[in-house]
Parts: structure tokens; sequence; C-alpha cells
């Protein structure tokens, strides 16, 4: 799976530091874990089960930042499946 651009736009916004948020886009359940910035740092796309697991795939996103703070770097890697 790849994240399209209309999936990033929700990922690039700024959310509650330090929380799980559990949203949804098209067919798909989302929940991702946000850093002590509020930007999304670990993401899971798939399917919530009966227990509120989502079975899908799951993304962790890597950020780089220069001596000023500024970010050179936003890649986030699929890590594979999840159960």
């Amino acid at each position: 799976m790849i994240l399209g651009e209309q999936l990033l736009k929700i990922l690039n916004k700024n959310y509650e530091p330090d929380t799980f948020v559990q949203t949804s886009f098209k067919r798909y359940d989302l929940g991702f874990k946000t850093d002590n910035a509020g930007r999304p740092i670990l993401l899971f796309i798939g399917k919530m089960d009966e227990n509120g697991k989502i079975k899908g795939d799951r993304f962790a996103r890597r950020l780089v930042f220069n001596s000023s703070g500024e970010v050179v770097k936003d890649h986030w890697d699929n890590k594979g499946k999840t159960n």
C-alpha cells in the first residue's frame, strides 16, 4: 500500500501531543500515534475488528531535523502487515 496525497494531508496536520487518534479515511479505518509535538509518527491503516484493533498495514514516519530544528527529511516507511 502507498500513502496517497489525500491521506498525507491528514497526516501532515498537528494533533494533540502524545495521543492515539482514531478516524476513518474513505473505506479504511485509521489509527495513529503522535509525538510530543503532535505530529503523527506511527500509522495503522485497514479495517477495525470487534476488539478495536486495526488489521491492515503499519507505517512509521521518519523525521530528520537540521541543527536549527527545521525538517530536512519527512518519509513514511511501510513496516508490514498488522494482525
